[in-house]
C-alpha cells in the first residue's frame, strides 16, 4: 500500500469517527465511557496520520 492510499484510508476512518462521535454525542443511551473511547480513537488516528504526512517525500510541515 502507498503512502498516498494509506493517508486517504486514515482521512476515511478519521471521518467515519467523528461522524460516530457526533451521533454518540447526540444519542441519550450512550454513555461517556463510550464517546471517551471514540475519541480516543480518533485522537490516534489524528498522531497516525500525521506521521504518514512526515514520511511523505515532498511534504512540508503544516
Amino acid at each position: 500500500m502507498s503512502l498516498q492510499t494509506r493517508l486517504v484510508e486514515l482521512e476515511r476512518k478519521h471521518r467515519q469517527l467523528e461522524d460516530a462521535i457526533a451521533r454518540a454525542v447526540a444519542s441519550p443511551s450512550s454513555s461517556d465511557l463510550s464517546v471517551a473511547e471514540l475519541k480516543r480513537k480518533k485522537l490516534q488516528l489524528k498522531d497516525e496520520i500525521e506521521r504518514v504526512r512526515l514520511t511523505m517525500p515532498g511534504r512540508t510541515l503544516h
